[in-house]
């Protein structure tokens, strides 16, 4: 499992993970929309990006089935992105346009990657406005999935 720490903040958790592989390729797992459908999600709950314009201030729109099978439209806005090291987008349920739903709060999704020699140490850090929403999100699981998605990565990163 490459998820090496978790951290837990007022209104954010962050997950650490170290992955065997440089970091331009650890950058395409967030890049390429086919690689990351194939981890952005738990095992069993696959994403399916119908649009991914990685670009500042372009939106992604996707799907991930959730519990009972009912898969929701959830978008990303790019907020920042500084190819290889640093990515940062605003994700929750939205339209099929890619604005966000009334009354169901989104959180800002920050990566870090960082070189180290031939590894790349990645960190992700989920934002949200209040401890109430970090607090109904961790009771969703989301920190169990996230780590159950990063374990994902490292099958990808061995291709090819």
């Amino acid at each position: 499992m490459p998820v090496i720490d978790t951290t837990k903040a007022a209104t954010s958790f962050t997950i650490v993970s170290d992955f065997d592989a440089p970091i331009e390729q650890v950058w395409q797992l967030w890049a390429d929309p086919r690689k990351l459908e194939r981890w952005w999600g738990p095992p069993g709950f696959p994403s399916t990006f119908r649009r991914h314009d990685f670009t500042v201030p372009g939106i992604s729109l996707y799907s991930m089935p959730a519990d009972g099978g009912m898969p929701g439209t959830m978008a990303w806005r790019f907020v920042a992105i500084d190819e290889p090291t640093a990515l940062e987008v605003d994700n929750g349920f939205a339209d099929e346009s890619g604005e966000p739903l009334d009354g169901i709060p989104w959180n800002r999704v920050i990566v870090r990657l960082e070189a180290l020699g031939s590894q790349t140490r990645q960190s992700v850090t989920v934002e949200f406005g209040s401890p109430e929403v970090l607090a109904m999100m961790l009771g969703y699981g989301m920190v169990e999935g996230m780590t159950a998605a990063i374990g994902q990565v490292e099958a990808i990163l061995a291709e090819p």
